[in-house]
């Protein structure tokens, strides 16, 4: 294969500051997909934005090195030769789709504007590309997406319009930074599937910037791995995970999530039994406030957690999973049975449940959007201790600091904000504020989406030991079924707000009944038939 793109002793550097790279080299093929990986701040996205010159001028400079594009240097390049090059010879998906598409802007007009910007098309030549595009990247009803807005879509429907406006000119070298976080394993693999044929078929060659190895066990040619801003290692992908040489590489292999729980006690104490939960949500109302219209987002469910347990939720986008942790705290309006220890909490009305909330507590799945910025970790720490332990305000820092060691943060940080900690930090602080009301159960709601897999595994661990200590209940959601599987004894699969199977944890792991169940275990562990697993 020829050489598409190399990178020569690369050096970034901010506002003069240490080098957030350096020395980078790498070389990208064409027809070729390698895959950058390493833990988050690696300096794995700014090395893939340098290749495209979108950087801020004001900030970053390049002390050393060159980015070489069939041979022409793109850093001494003008800015309108990078206007040119930018979308139609590299396209780019980038991290996060609903903030890097214009929420106020169709899915048409954004595909639409790099059309016109480097082929000239509008009107209906530019609506009948778009349209191929949305088809070609398996977008159902593409006539009707058309005129959406990003708000409109799914996750999976906005990363698949992010693809459509990166393959819009065909070009040789696409740059997939974290193409597919917080996606459904479903998704995951369609998005991921997509790629692959959308390669074989236009020739192009794919950086694929991810923390998740899986996806690279299956997806890539080459593995390059950085550390700190260094490349520590590249190989082959058979290769690295069959051998790898340098300690951090190691270090990521071996932060798969385990297999299996921890041990349950011989007698299981009932703790929460819910029957026939029913959620609707009211779509349209006549003039007199009738509901004329509504969507069934939870029909009839019903299970049962004991003391010290934790039950796996699991499902795609949609399918239920959230609104039945905010039903179960009443956020979301609700009919069916909720008991918890025995007394009936269904029909409680907002004032009767508040004693309730300090035993029943809810980690959100982002951290930074759940922690107020203004407030210090202290502050956050204590709020719930101020309203529902307003008695003893006295011992109120003492909880704070045992509760922030209990999560593994040293309490001298409570007197800093949430912007200065990292995002596995920040998730240590939202169980901190759970866990300092000393609840019977905590619900998790994809409190490991969006974290590195060593830090994931270090969540993990942390779940498991604060469980054995204090005796905790766990309602466990996320679409990452090799996390859930590590923590849940039990698992309940969710499907358009219907139970498809229920029951303990490793039989349906390894026997599962349904066959939506099997689609999703085979999305999440398709790797492990393929290559060996380390």
């Amino acid at each position: 294969m020829n050489q598409l793109l190399q990178i020569s002793d690369l050096s970034i550097s901010f506002d003069q500051g240490p080098a957030a790279v350096e020395s980078l080299s790498l070389v990208i093929r064409e027809g070729e997909t390698l895959a950058l990986v390493g833990e988050s701040g690696s300096g794995k996205s700014i090395s893939a934005l340098s290749i495209l010159r979108l950087l801020d001028p004001r900030h970053a400079s390049y002390p050393s090195g060159q980015i070489r594009y069939r041979d022409e240097n793109l850093l001494a390049a003008t800015e309108k030769r990078m206007r040119q090059i930018r979308g139609r010879e590299i396209g780019m998906i980038f991290q996060e789709p609903m903030t890097s598409l214009n929420p106020l802007h169709t899915v048409e007009k954004q595909i639409g504007e790099t059309l016109e910007l480097h082929k000239g098309m509008r009107g209906p030549q530019a609506r009948k590309r778009c349209l191929e595009l949305l088809e070609l990247v398996g977008i159902q009803n593409p006539e009707t997406k058309l005129v959406a807005y990003p708000h409109q879509l799914s996750g999976g429907q906005k990363q698949r319009v992010m693809i459509a406006m990166a393959l819009a000119n065909e070009p040789d070298l696409l740059i997939a930074d974290e193409p597919t976080t917080a996606l459904d394993v479903t998704v995951q693999k369609q998005v991921l599937e997509l790629l692959r044929s959308l390669q074989e078929k236009l020739g192009m060659a794919i950086l694929l910037i991810t923390h998740d190895l899986t996806i690279v066990r299956r997806y890539a040619d080459r593995v390059a791995v950085m550390e700190q801003g260094k490349l520590v290692e590249e190989a082959d992908t058979d290769t690295l995970f069959a051998s790898p040489q340098h300690a951090y590489t190691r270090k990521l292999l071996d932060a798969e999530p385990p297999e299996a729980p921890l041990a349950l006690g011989k007698e299981a104490e009932p703790l929460l039994t819910v029957e026939k939960l029913d959620v609707r949500f009211t779509i349209r109302k006549s003039l007199l406030g009738k509901v004329k219209e509504s969507f069934h987002a939870v029909q009839s469910a019903g299970f049962e957690l004991n003391r010290g347990e934790t039950l796996g939720i699991v499902g795609e986008s949609g399918s239920g999973k959230t609104t039945i942790g905010h039903a179960l705290l009443k956020l979301t309006a609700s009919t069916g049975s909720i008991r918890l220890a025995g007394e009936e909490l269904a029909f409680l009305n907002q004032k009767e449940f508040r004693p309730w909330r300090r035993r029943v507590q809810i980690v959100f799945q982002d951290p930074f959007g759940s922690l107020s910025p203004r407030m210090s970790i202290a502050e956050i720490v204590r709020e719930g201790l101020e309203i529902h332990d307003a008695d003893n305000a006295a011992e109120h820092d003492q909880k704070v600091i045992r509760a922030l060691t209990d999560v593994g943060l040293d309490p001298e940080a409570r007197h800093r904000y949430p912007h200065e900690f990292s995002g596995g930090q920040r998730q240590r602080i939202a169980i901190a504020r759970a866990l300092v009301l000393q609840p019977d159960l905590i619900i998790l709601d994809e409190p490991t989406s969006a974290l590195d897999r060593t830090v994931q595994k270090q969540v993990i661990e942390l779940l498991k030991d604060i469980q054995t200590r204090y005796g905790l209940s766990y309602i466990f959601i996320s679409h990452d079924l090799a996390v859930v599987r590590a923590l849940s004894h039990k698992l309940l699969v969710l499907q358009h707000g219907q139970i498809v199977e229920y029951g303990d944890a490793a039989r349906i792991f390894h026997t599962p009944q349904a066959d939506y169940t099997r689609e999703l275990l085979n999305a999440a562990f398709f790797y492990q038939n393929t290559t060996t697993t380390i």
